[in-house]
């Protein structure tokens, strides 16, 4: 199947790309993914309970029904949106090759397309700890910014698991809303820059756990009411009070599936020329958190989507002038 435009996740920034593609007449095909990235379609969104910071929603919305709404305003401006997850790409090809995870090798013909929009997002980091599984978003989260504001956390004491800059921002971010926020640190110092480990270790409602590693989620079935804290040197375990958890040890670009064909930084987010979401190769574009490390919000990853869009338009349409040009030169 060839299409004018693939766009490959379906996050805000994937959903955005696509309703504005699709309003520009591109037909724009969509693989939202099939647990791509250990998450349902729709990507981190959909793990995230109260959304009260995306416009549009003075009551809040949750992240499933969010991604609901998204999914059915691509529909309805014309998105084929498959639910199946790209597992392999040929970028170099003319026309750009994407691989279904179930394509049988190389015996299975690709889907094609002119312009590639990668919208796969990061997938946020998690130890995976006893009572995880039953406690997830029910008081643990891997973003204080998204979910820091909910009920659930106001007022009472928060955990912060980490020891970068990550974890003293989120940290310190949770103050405004928490009683109490414990930063849990598996070393005895920070990896940190000098003046967020400052700023998290001086804060009067901060309290910085050395050397401890949480080895434990517990609760009352129905919310998270304390961890279990083992000291990093002598294995001792002990119980403390927390209505909230929250990790702070980085995200991973969801960018395997590319096989290191684009450009990248020193953690992995994709490279873009600034100012746009223009990839080093031509009618390759990366829009939302797959690129951006520093702000990682639904509302960014959605204008990233529209800039993803309009950037693969304007290449839709040089590529047309240049097709032209060329069937004139040959008439000639």
């Amino acid at each position: 199947m060839h299409s004018k435009v693939i766009i490959i996740g379906s996050g805000p920034a994937g959903h955005t790309a696509a309703i504005y593609a699709a309003r520009a007449n591109l037909s724009p095909v969509m693989f939202e993914g099939m647990m791509a990235g250990g998450v349902a379609p729709g990507g981190q969104l959909t793990t995230t309970t109260e959304v009260e910071n995306f416009p549009g929603f003075p009551e809040g919305i949750t992240g499933s029904e969010l991604t609901d709404k998204l999914r059915e305003q691509s529909t309805r401006f014309g998105t084929d949106i498959i639910t199946e997850t790209i597992s392999r790409v040929d970028l170099a090809a003319r026309p750009i090759k994407v691989w279904r995870e179930d394509a049988d090798g190389d015996n299975d013909a690709p889907d094609t397309c002119d312009a590639l929009i990668v919208a796969t997002g990061a997938t946020a980091k998690r130890l995976h700890i006893a009572g995880e599984d039953e406690y997830w978003q029910r008081g643990m989260s891997a973003c204080a910014v998204c979910d820091g504001a909910a009920p659930i956390f106001r007022n009472k004491p928060l955990v912060v698991i980490g020891g970068g800059d990550s974890a003293c921002e989120e940290a310190t971010f949770l103050t405004k809303y928490a009683s109490h926020v414990y930063i849990a640190v598996r070393r005895d110092a920070f990896r940190a820059s000098n003046i967020m480990a400052k700023r998290a270790a001086n804060h009067p409602k901060i309290t910085v756990l050395w050397n401890t590693h949480v080895a434990e989620a517990k609760g009352n079935g129905s919310l998270l009411t304390h961890v279990v804290l083992q000291d990093a040197k002598s294995g001792e375990k002990r119980d403390l009070e927390v209505s909230g958890l929250f990790y702070a040890i980085g995200h991973t670009p969801n960018t395997a599936f590319l096989s290191g064909q684009l450009d990248t930084d020193e953690t992995g987010y994709l490279l873009v020329k600034p100012g746009s979401t223009i990839t080093k190769i031509r009618g390759v574009f990366a829009a939302g958190d797959v690129h951006d490390k520093q702000y990682r919000q639904a509302i960014t990853a959605a204008g990233s989507g529209c800039m993803a869009a309009l950037d693969a338009e304007k290449y839709l349409e040089e590529l047309e002038a240049e097709e032209q040009e060329k069937a004139a030169a040959g008439k000639l």
